[in-house]
């Protein structure tokens, strides 16, 4: 299960307007108020006072506060991190970024659907593990709501947390070729559409395929060489090992974005990444590929942001892309497979791996 920026939105959006809000930390006495709401993913425009406060300085009423934005980009980074019964650390999150971070999660603690905990915490210190008090963490249970509006918190005293570094992502050195980048597309529409074609080909490498990219996309540059040169890039479907050369299918495959080959006989997925065209053209091109091999087992994937999962699903369940059986394979499942590639030697990964990161979509 996932949450998306405009379900956090969403969920803030429900809690009682014109209502003073308290922090998580009972310790602070600030209190917080929405003032607006941007849909479908923020920003979010709130105001913070201390009535306390003995400073000059500091404001003691709604009146004299100022207007703080919680950007969308930090609604997001939020989001992605989020999981159902996962506990997380908020401030470990953002690591120290961001002023208005500890307002965001006042705000989601409130909604019905999140609680605040203090999972234990595995100590390791010179062979000596012991489990230590936690820190305050927030966790999403949709499945167990609270009364909207109020700062519940959940008892786990059996739930202990090993902090192990947070993941990050690293794309090399990719120039994307002019001819790509003079069309209507934003240049950085286009360089995270590469970023993606560029993950899934480093994980089908590691998976041992090798991978057909777009014929259009052969140029872009990966360290310091194109793509077309690169090792296990398929530089021609006109082969007669080819499974789509067999089928005569090279004109519908050549535009796909990704598709995976194994031994020249067998295709573990055919993928397109869908970063702003809206889905269906994916469909469309992935359709035309599957009227040229209906007998051919594989994998019809999407490839999208998080946040158009539900787009996703209610296309590809139209009646004439139900042949496709279609699967989603979101941003961060991308990048949660391409980070443990780049990072840990996989070998001996089934076909039923891949399943965990691919959602079937079609309706039963």
């Amino acid at each position: 299960m996932k949450v998306t920026a405009s379900n956090i939105v969403q969920a803030i959006s429900c809690l009682p307007r014109n209502r003073d809000y308290n922090y998580v930390n009972t310790s602070n006495p600030t209190k917080i108020r929405i003032v607006d709401i941007k849909f479908p993913d923020g920003p979010i425009i709130i105001r913070r006072w201390d009535p306390t406060a003995t400073k000059e300085s500091t404001h003691k009423t709604f009146a004299q506060a100022k207007n703080e934005s919680i950007s969308s980009e930090m609604i997001w980074r939020l989001a992605n991190a989020l999981s159902g019964q996962e506990p997380i650390n908020v401030d470990r999150l953002f690591a120290g970024s961001y002023n208005t971070r500890s307002v965001l999660e006042s705000l989601i603690a409130h909604t019905s659907e999140f609680y605040f905990c203090y999972p234990g915490r595995i100590m390791d210190k010179g062979g000596h593990t012991s489990i230590e008090h936690g820190h305050k963490h927030l966790i999403w249970t949709p499945d167990n709501p609270h009364e909207n509006g109020v700062l519940v918190q959940k008892e786990v005293q059996n739930m202990a947390i090993s902090e192990i570094p947070s993941k990050q992502v690293v794309y090399d050195d990719i120039i994307v070729p002019e001819s790509l980048t003079s069309g209507p597309l934003d240049i950085d529409v286009v360089r995270r559409h590469t970023q993606i074609q560029i993950a899934l080909y480093i994980i089908g490498m590691q998976l041992g395929y090798r991978t057909w990219i777009a014929q259009n996309d052969m140029g872009i540059q990966y360290r310091g060489e194109p793509l077309v040169n690169q090792p296990n890039i398929i530089s021609s479907l006109t082969n007669d090992e080819n499974v789509v050369s067999r089928f005569h299918a090279e004109s519908e495959a050549r535009l796909i974005d990704c598709i995976w080959f194994k031994n020249g006989r067998f295709m573990p997925a055919v993928m397109e990444v869908e970063h702003t065209t809206g889905v269906t053209s994916g469909l469309t091109r992935m359709k035309g590929l599957y009227d040229m091999m209906p007998d051919l087992r594989t994998r019809y994937v999407i490839v999208a942001p998080d946040d158009d999962r539900d787009m996703v699903i209610e296309k590809a369940n139209r009646p004439q892309f139900h042949c496709l059986d279609a699967r989603y394979f979101s941003y961060s499942s991308v990048e949660e497979l391409y980070y443990i590639c780049t990072h840990r030697n996989l070998h001996g990964v089934t076909q039923e791996f891949l399943d965990c990161y691919m959602e079937k979509v079609l309706y039963s």
